[in-house]
């Protein structure tokens, strides 16, 4: 059984507010779990009625809270999510995974981390959150590979709705193949598609050459293990629950085509796709550099993706 301790003590907000806008709360939370104790906020909107909630689940990688990664950007995309939702009478919360920043000695060792896991982390934020009186309803939102986590956790956490940012519909496998697909020298390209199949089978494999070991190192290769087995697309279409599907036009790292597949999968959702959005929930040119954005914290989200999940959430 999972056991959660709300902090009391409260954070000083004084970044939180905006001039003509209400104060923002933010607390810290903290969640036992098998291994140790999640850290998370939880930002409020100035209300005295029950508000819908929001849990986001971060992408990738040692993608923390706020959706910082040391490996690839500092934008603040989560971080002024919750603050955008926040502004529009919605709360949430965000968390670090097991294994990253604040929450890094839950999972210290790489070898350690499981899709399973990550998704039994998200039941136990969302079964937290379900229970507290402060809120109305409970939304599960997962941004890029946290959309898969929040979709397999979804029933299990109690969610009144979905949201999909980013997400994909094709196995993992299918989308490594094409995202590597003419990126690597025929050498290379052979041994990938070799480990990639002994992965699948759900085999690890020792030796690595030293340019694959950023993506397939021994280490990683039991997550991926547990990733590349999962079929994101049927498990959409397996939650009875209303869901919204978010994709961005500017997201070269997720192609429109997976947004539609997951529609396909589940025609009774949602799909808002926001021109001129990237990865990093921001609006750029078509023509911009394409990790201009990702360490650049001041840009401001797309407004349509904000106003987007406010029509979904609120009645």
């Amino acid at each position: 059984m999972f056991r959660a301790l709300l902090l009391l003590t409260l954070l000083l907000c004084s970044g939180l507010t905006r001039a003509g806008l209400p104060s923002i709360l933010q607390w810290p939370v903290d969640l036992v779990v098998p291994g140790g104790t999640l850290h998370g906020s939880l930002m409020l909107p100035a209300t005295a009625q029950p508000a819908p909630v929001v849990l986001l689940i971060a992408g990738s990688g040692p993608t923390d809270r706020d959706g910082n990664n040391p490996a690839g950007g500092n934008n603040d995309s989560l971080k002024r999510l919750a603050l955008g939702l926040a502004e529009r009478g919605i709360a949430s919360l965000r968390y670090d995974k097991r294994g990253v920043a604040a929450s890094r000695a839950v999972a210290p060792r790489e070898e350690q981390l499981s899709v399973e896991a990550y998704v039994a982390d998200a039941v136990a934020w969302g079964q937290l959150l379900k229970t507290d009186p402060r809120f109305s309803q409970l939304i599960l939102l997962g941004h890029s590979e946290g959309a898969l986590i929040a979709t397999l956790a979804a029933v299990d956490a109690g969610a009144d709705a979905l949201v999909s940012v980013s997400g994909i519909a094709h196995p993992l496998g299918t989308v490594l193949r094409e995202q590597l697909q003419g990126r690597l020298p025929p050498l290379l390209a052979a041994e990938t598609e070799t480990i990639l199949r002994e992965l699948e089978r759900g085999h690890t494999v020792a030796e690595v050459a030293p340019k694959l070991r950023v993506l397939l190192r021994p280490s990683v290769q039991p997550y991926l293990i547990s990733l590349l087995r999962q079929r994101p697309a049927e498990a959409f279409a397996q939650v009875p629950i209303p869901a919204l599907i978010i994709q961005g036009s500017h997201d070269f790292q997720v192609d429109v085509e997976e947004a539609q597949l997951l529609l396909q999968a589940k025609p009774e959702a949602q799909l808002l796709v926001i021109e001129g959005m990237n990865h990093m929930l921001r609006i750029v040119p078509a023509d911009a550099p394409p990790l201009a954005s990702y360490n650049d914290p001041q840009l401001p989200l797309a407004g349509e993706l904000l106003d987007g999940l406010a029509r979904f959430i609120l009645p």
